[in-house]
């Protein structure tokens, strides 16, 4: 009877197993690693294919020897064993060999793409990203063009307010933020990671890579996105309480589309030449459409206690500005 539970609980737990499987990729019915959408992410997924190309061989191999074995020595059709016999020299060496070369068939091609995916040099771009709890900072070096990314204000209110989210009206439900980062297609870019308070990893599954954040420690990393479209990430150390509320969106789009875009946040952080066009409450060292206390968050190295509530994000109407 016992025995009998046991086998129905292992036959739904293998039979659950393609399911959970199905739960934790990025698509539907995605039961192999996924190509991304850069030169990175192509590199790993070639050094992946390889080596299960490889390894689904030897298994319809092997298992196809032991099941011919099995029905063609079975014991009903009078098959005894060989009591006489010791070792195959021969066969010890086609199965030494063999491994060591299926070994270097793969270890040659992974060691060229890893290394090449640690090569950061002759990139056309670098953007430092800086992990604070729990937001995102990013700087486009030597560009002066800084932004912090924080959660979205409509998730952050959705998960403070206790409502259940809704796929339809609320389909990146703490999956958006305030400030994506915003990066050209068919550009090499360099990242410099680095975090101002605890460990953090800046990971997005379609650019191929994840990249702890230290304090204390500069990473590096590169990537070159072949298509354009916006790839979502997470926060994937544990980083404190609101670790689960730290995503990560980048906006991928053509190199034209991008320079115009720079332009013209470097025109919103010029400060004004006339001292009267200073925004009100302000010094003409933010512009008018970033939050002066966000900045002033992050150069002060601050932590915020909690993502922004939509409450203490909202400016202040003109009665309170004085």
């Amino acid at each position: 009877m016992m025995q009998a539970r046991f086998s129905r609980w292992g036959f739904a737990v293998l039979a659950s197993l393609p399911f959970a499987a199905v739960a934790a990729d990025p698509k539907p019915w995605q039961l192999n690693m996924g190509r991304g959408v850069t030169t990175s992410s192509q590199h790993a997924y070639d050094a992946h294919m390889l080596a299960l190309i490889i390894c689904v061989v030897i298994g319809v191999i092997v298992f196809g020897a032991m099941a011919y074995a099995m029905f063609k020595f079975r014991h009903s059709r009078g098959a005894v064993p060989d009591s006489g016999f010791t070792h195959s020299t021969r066969l010890e060496i086609v199965w030494t060999v063999v491994p060591i070369i299926l070994l270097v068939i793969m270890a040659v091609p992974a060691t060229a793409k890893l290394i090449a995916m640690y090569d950061t040099r002759e990139s056309e771009m670098t953007v430092k990203v800086t992990g604070i709890q729990w937001m995102w900072k990013y700087e486009y070096l030597g560009e002066d063009v800084e932004l912090t990314s924080r959660l979205d204000r409509e998730s952050d209110r959705i998960r403070q307010s206790g409502e259940r989210p809704d796929a339809a009206t609320s389909p990146h439900y703490l999956l958006d933020v305030d400030n994506a980062l915003v990066l050209p297609t068919d550009t090499k870019i360099r990242f410099v990671i680095t975090a101002d308070d605890v460990i953090h990893a800046w990971w997005v599954p379609a650019l191929g890579w994840k990249q702890d954040a230290i304090p204390g420690i500069i990473n590096e990393a590169w990537t070159e996105i072949l298509e354009p479209g916006v790839y979502r990430g997470q926060c994937a150390e544990l980083c404190g309480k609101d670790h689960g509320f730290m995503p990560i969106v980048v906006r991928a789009v053509p190199r034209a589309e991008f320079d115009t875009w720079l332009a013209a946040r470097k025109a919103e952080g010029e400060p004004p030449a006339d001292p009267s066009q200073v925004p009100e409450g302000g010094d003409g060292t933010a512009p008018r459409s970033v939050d002066p206390d966000m900045i002033e968050d992050v150069q002060q190295g601050d932590e915020p206690a909690a993502p922004q509530a939509p409450e203490a994000a909202a400016p202040a109407d003109a009665s309170s500005a004085g």
